[in-house]
């Protein structure tokens, strides 16, 4: 059998592994959680984590063990497990109908808890005055209390008393067992005072006091402690359970961008169909201010797109016959045919949601740590709460204070908080970073964020745009620049060179269409030449051409190749006309990207396969130190360079897009990939960054290291306030109606203080 600390297989060491995720019902602390996980783990060749914010259960599991059987487990643990629910499929909307707006769903669990905190709120309200406040306790007034605790402690906390009572028959003690022991023994002592002893007298005062306090035990209630705690306690549930749900609202966000219905061409007719009756091949028409259906290729058409949705860029992304588009993305512009490339859970944006949902399921090492706490503590404040019975009754012989100060110690050690504390703060880190265009592939990340201190930047697609530009443009005497352009985009425009591509497209983009070409010929090793509007023109390295370029003009092209740029000389009729450079251009944001990334203690490094030149010229341009250029590198060779940097006694974070970075992802302590980038490259990456952008790999680090530092200031908090708080509670410092308050608090504090990394920006 396994057990919870074992060594743990997953698929990735067993490919017959299955992974299924169970929705866990009736937990209501990280012990709970933590008893689910380590009886399923027991299962042979299971491997089973158990999230207690999100309510989830991931586990793999071999084929010989049937879903069914987890579920049974989990039953047999004491509390509930089924599969999520699939989608429904859109229903096809009638001819003409508008989209229906996507409703919020409803959550049955939360409804019934502010009801339940509103009647025990507005009841135990009065008993808890009354307790305090003895200049309005009246003759009577204690009956009036019990008539009010009552509904409270009985109904109110039903929840805890169920659970207290369906684990005690699986041998376990969780929170609910602090609580409604702590709950129904100070119901039951104001019982036997009320009637059995003196309490019920008329004429009977109540003083109130922060600590135990020595009275006679007969004449002694606790009505306002039963109810208060409680109340307290359901406020501190009702608002915990809000701001989770709050928590996961980005994801559910993400989840539910995409569009619900598609007009698909069929025989060149439009149908409006459901999205998920989409298949890869069909073509589709998105017409201004609709949603993309799902990721594809435009064939007709050119508009603006708004992908602020999946990449946080403002800025709408110009896309024609040809571009990419993701599904999600809102078509700002014109009318687009788009043929659809990827369906269903192969798109991007379902991707990115399971890449969240997955790192919202993981658990961090300190919340194991946590966890490991969590299902001992509540057996061991069992203990503490009946050895400080037993030493008060000993020291004192005061049986009331002896009670007060046992039922504080039960009432404020619940570890809720210390539950709350990794998981709350993870939902939400992550759940910022999806609506910011960061992934966060799993909670390990966040410590690897910490520890980085270099940063290797691949050139081409990472710091560069990855495909070469039209850069300078230098004329011989009396030569027109747009003659020379138009007549050398016109001849280039015939080849499929990637020079003559850049060249092509800077011509068309600087004085529009481009003339037709005769006689077109393509001369290895040497360039292109051809006969527009008249002239015989060459471009490329044509030695008697080039031979007699003024000297200013062949100065430029000499100037540009030493800085790495491709120069190629054009002529037309026999004679030099000028030079034209092209280059792989330095993306406009990667130089302020160098700089946050410095700012952030990170020394960033230029990785390229490119000649030491060219490297160098990019390194300048962005910031990087020219020591700080490794060039010339293959790219078997990129996971080697990792490891000498790591050799050296670095942690190293690597940038890349490419096949041939993604070894030197997975090798590196942190892999951030662009999701501009291949597959390869974004499965073996730690953090994807969604777009393009070098600056979001700054953003990525410091919001992971924002997010870890509030779970470690979570932790501090929750170990801190029950290592504080047990002490006083079993001192007699504390009343435990404020131990019920605090404790209830302690939770809402931790989810509170999560919760503020929604505003990173």
């Amino acid at each position: 059998m396994n057990t919870s600390t074992a060594p743990r297989t997953s698929p990735a060491d067993r490919p017959d592994l299955t992974e299924v995720e169970l929705l866990i019902g009736g937990m209501t602390c990280a012990s709970c959680a933590a008893r689910v996980e380590k009886k399923l783990n027991r299962m042979d060749g299971v491997t089973a984590t158990v999230n207690f914010a999100t309510g989830k259960a991931r586990i793999a599991h071999p084929p010989e063990v049937s879903v069914d059987d987890l579920i049974a487990t989990v039953v047999r643990t004491g509390y509930t497990a089924e599969e999520p629910p699939r989608p429904e499929p859109a229903p096809e909307p009638e001819a003409g109908a508008e989209p229906a707006e996507r409703q919020t769903p409803p959550d049955p669990e939360l409804d019934s808890l502010r009801r339940r905190l509103i009647v025990s709120a507005v009841l135990a309200a009065p008993v808890v005055l009354l307790a305090m406040v003895p200049a309005l306790q009246f003759d009577h007034w204690q009956w009036l209390s019990l008539t009010l605790a009552a509904p409270v402690v009985v109904w109110g906390g039903l929840p805890f008393h169920r659970a207290a009572l369906t684990n005690a028959r699986h041998g376990a003690a969780t929170m609910d067992t602090l609580v409604s022991i702590g709950t129904l023994a100070a119901f039951g002592w104001s019982l036997w005072a009320l009637f059995l002893g003196h309490a019920g007298m008329p004429g009977m005062r109540h003083e109130f006091s922060l600590a135990v306090s020595r009275t006679d035990a007969s004449s002694t209630i606790y009505l306002e402690v039963a109810a208060g705690v409680v109340a307290f306690i359901l406020l501190g549930r009702f608002l915990e359970a809000r701001s989770k749900r709050r928590a996961g609202a980005a994801l559910r966000a993400l989840m539910e961008l995409g569009a619900k219905d598609v007009a698909v061409l069929r025989d060149g007719v439009e149908t409006r169909v459901p999205v998920s009756a989409l298949a890869v091949g069909d073509r589709f028409v998105v017409r201004p201010g609709e949603k993309i259906a799902t990721d594809g290729t435009v064939v007709e058409g050119t508009s603006a797109v708004d992908v602020s949705m999946l990449t946080g860029e403002s800025v709408p992304v110009d896309v024609g016959v040809g571009d990419p588009v993701t599904g999600a993305t809102v078509n700002a512009g014109g009318r687009l045919v788009v043929e659809a490339t990827r369906v269903g859970a192969d798109t991007r944006l379902a991707r990115m949601a399971q890449l969240v949902e997955d790192a919202q399921n993981g658990k961090a090492e300190v919340q194991r740590l946590a966890d490991r706490i969590s299902a001992v503590f509540v057996p061991v404040v069992l203990v503490i709460a009946l050895g400080t019975l037993l030493a008060w009754l000993f020291a004192t012989g005061d049986a009331t204070a002896a009670f007060t100060a046992a039922v504080a110690v039960l009432i404020i050690a619940c570890p809720c908080a210390l539950g709350l504390a990794t998981p709350t703060a993870l939902m939400v880190g992550t759940g910022r970073g999806a609506q910011l265009g960061i992934l966060i592939k799993g909670p390990e990340v966040l410590e690897s964020t910490r520890r980085v201190d270099t940063v290797v930047l691949d050139k081409t697609g990472t710091v560069t745009t990855g495909r070469m530009t039209l850069q300078e443009v230098h004329t011989a005497e009396g030569t027109d620049e747009k003659q020379l352009l138009r007549l050398a985009g016109a001849l280039e425009h015939a080849s499929e060179h990637p020079v003559a591509k850049a060249i092509a497209a800077g011509a068309e983009e600087r004085v529009g269409p481009l003339p037709p070409v005769e006689h077109f010929e393509n001369v290895p090793g040497r360039g292109v030449r051809g006969r527009v509007e008249g002239h015989d023109v060459t471009v490329g390295r044509f030695e008697d051409v080039a031979a007699g370029l003024p000297e200013e003009v062949d100065r430029a092209r000499r100037e540009a190749e030493r800085e790495g740029r491709t120069a190629v000389v054009v002529g037309w009729d026999g004679a030099p006309r000028g030079v034209v450079a092209v280059a792989d251009a330095v993306k406009e944001t990667s130089a302020e990207a160098v700089r946050e990334l410095r700012a952030l203690g990170l020394r960033p490094m230029l990785l390229t396969g490119d000649n030491r030149t060219v490297a160098e010229t990019v390194a300048r341009a962005v910031g990087i130190d020219p020591q700080d250029v490794i060039a010339e590198v293959l790219p078997q060779d990129k996971v080697d360079v990792v490891r000498r940097l790591q050799a050296e006694g670095r942690s190293v974070a690597m940038v890349g897009d490419g096949v041939n970075d993604a070894a030197a992802l997975a090798t590196a302590d942190l892999g951030l990939a662009m999701g501009t980038g291949t597959d390869a490259a974004i499965e073996a990456g730690d953090l994807t960054l969604v777009r393009g952008d070098l600056r979001v790999a700054a953003d990525a680090i410091r919001l992971s290291r924002r997010t870890l530092a509030t779970i470690k200031g979570n932790l501090v908090w929750a170990f801190g306030y029950n290592v504080a708080a047990l002490p006083l509670a079993a001192a007699g410092l504390l009343n435990p109606m404020i131990a019920g308050a605090a404790m209830a608090f302690s939770s809402v504090f931790v989810v509170t203080n999560s919760l503020r990394l929604r505003t990173f920006r």
